[in-house]
C-alpha cells in the first residue's frame, strides 16, 4: 500500500480529500502545518507528498525545499494559483507536478497515479547507465558525476535517463512531454526548467552545454562523442 503525506490547512478540504484518497486504497498521513509535516517526514517513509502552497507556518515551497536536501519522492502541489511565476517556482525548487485549485477530484486522482506509476517503474529497474562521466544507477534511483552523488529530483533523473537512454538522437519536446507526463498538459516553461537545473547539475559549463544540446526548432539530445 503506497504511503501518501496530505500537507493541507482548510479542513474543510482535508476531509473529503483524505477520505477520497483512502478509498483508492492509499494510506493518508495528514498535516496541516509545516512543523507537523516535519515530524511525520522524519518519521515515516512516503511514495508521495501533496502539498499545499499557502499554510499558516510558511509555505509548501518550504517543505519541498527541505524534503530535496535528503529525498526524491514525488511532490505534487496544490496551488490556489495558476500565475507562472509560482508554477516555476514549484517546478524549480524540485516539485514533480501541480494542481490549480479549485480542482476536479478525478484529475488529482489521475496525476497521484501517474506519479506513482513513474515511482514505481525507475525503482523496478536494476541497471545502470554510462556516458560522459555521469553514472545512472537505475535501481538505486541515483546519478553521479565522476563519482560525486548529484541532487537531483525525480523528474530531473528521469530526464536524464530518457536523455542518456537515447545518446545522440533528438529527442522533440513531444516525446519529452509524452514519456514524461504521460500525455498531461505541460508547458514549455516546464520543461525549460528542468533542462536548465540539468545543465546547472551535470555540465561543466552550463552557460555553454556540451551534453544535453538544443537542437534548435526540434527539441533536446544528450551528445555523445565517439
Amino acid at each position: 500500500m503506497e504511503r501518501i503525506m496530505l500537507l493541507e490547512d482548510d479542513h474543510s478540504l482535508i476531509d473529503g480529500l483524505s477520505y477520497a484518497l483512502k478509498k483508492q486504497g492509499w494510506d493518508v498521513t495528514v498535516a496541516s502545518t509545516l512543523l507537523e509535516a516535519s515530524e511525520c517526514f522524519r518519521d515515516h517513509l512516503y511514495d508521495l507528498l501533496i502539498l499545499d502552497v499557502s499554510l499558516p507556518d510558511g509555505s509548501g515551497f518550504d517543505f519541498c525545499k527541505r524534503v530535496r536536501q535528503a529525498s526524491d519522492v514525488p511532490i505534487l502541489f496544490l496551488t490556489a494559483s495558476d500565475e507562472e511565476a509560482n508554477v516555476v517556482m514549484g517546478l524549480d525548487i524540485g516539485g514533480d507536478d501541480y494542481v490549480t485549485k479549485p480542482f476536479k477530484l478525478s484529475i488529482l486522482i489521475s496525476r497521484i497515479y501517474a506519479l506513482l506509476r513513474r515511482r514505481k517503474k525507475s525503482m523496478d529497474q536494476e541497471a545502470s547507465i554510462v556516458s560522459n562521466g555521469v553514472t545512472l544507477s537505475l535501481m538505486q534511483g541515483m546519478a553521479y558525476k565522476n563519482g560525486q552523488a548529484l541532487a537531483l529530483t525525480s523528474a530531473e533523473f528521469r530526464l536524464l535517463r530518457y536523455l542518456m537512454q537515447n545518446p545522440n538522437r533528438v529527442l522533440t519536446k513531444e516525446m519529452i512531454y509524452e514519456h514524461l507526463w504521460e500525455g498531461n498538459f505541460v508547458d514549455d516553461n516546464t520543461l525549460s526548467v528542468y533542462i536548465r537545473r540539468l545543465r546547472l547539475k551535470i555540465e561543466d559549463q552550463p552557460e555553454h552545454p556540451k551534453m544535453i544540446v538544443t537542437v534548435r526548432g526540434m527539441g533536446y539530445k544528450w551528445s555523445v562523442k565517439a
